[in-house]
């Protein structure tokens, strides 16, 4: 009995973990040839109808939901590493892009994203002086 109570605890944690908020590997690049960015997001088993993908002066934005399959429910879980529910992502920009341009393609749990730099550096440049004081002490 003390085994079932023990797994069933388990999984209970395990499971509660991976419904909440989580959020996706990425990898981000700057092709300089194609003057673009391009982000790839790791979604196998996302619903493409939900994902959401916006872009600001400062950051990209994706979210959705990853639904877990039922299968798991009718077996004893031997291991769980995927994450289930809804995720969210922000990449910081680099540099200033088009969001004219960009274009959003989900295929074979990848979630591929491309946006067009734009021709001239927009954010400003801030730099900020930094005075430091020395003192010796003698041990």
């Amino acid at each position: 009995m003390w085994r079932e109570e023990f797994y069933s605890e388990v999984d209970r944690l395990f499971g509660a973990a991976s419904h909440g908020q989580f959020e996706p590997n990425a990898d981000v690049y700057i092709d300089e040839t194609a003057r673009r960015m391009v982000v790839h997001v790791e979604l196998a088993g996302a619903d493409s109808e939900g994902l959401s993908v916006a872009v600001d002066d400062r950051f990209l934005y994706i979210s959705g939901r990853r639904v877990e399959r039922n299968d798991a429910r009718t077996c004893s879980m031997l291991q769980k590493e995927i994450q289930y529910g809804e995720f969210s992502k922000r990449i910081r920009l680099p540099m200033p892009v088009l969001e004219d341009g960009a274009t959003a393609t989900y295929r074979d749990g990848i979630l591929t994203i491309v946006l067009p730099l734009a021709a001239r550096e927009r954010f400003p440049v801030v730099r900020t002086e930094i005075r430091m004081t020395i003192t010796r002490t003698l041990a």
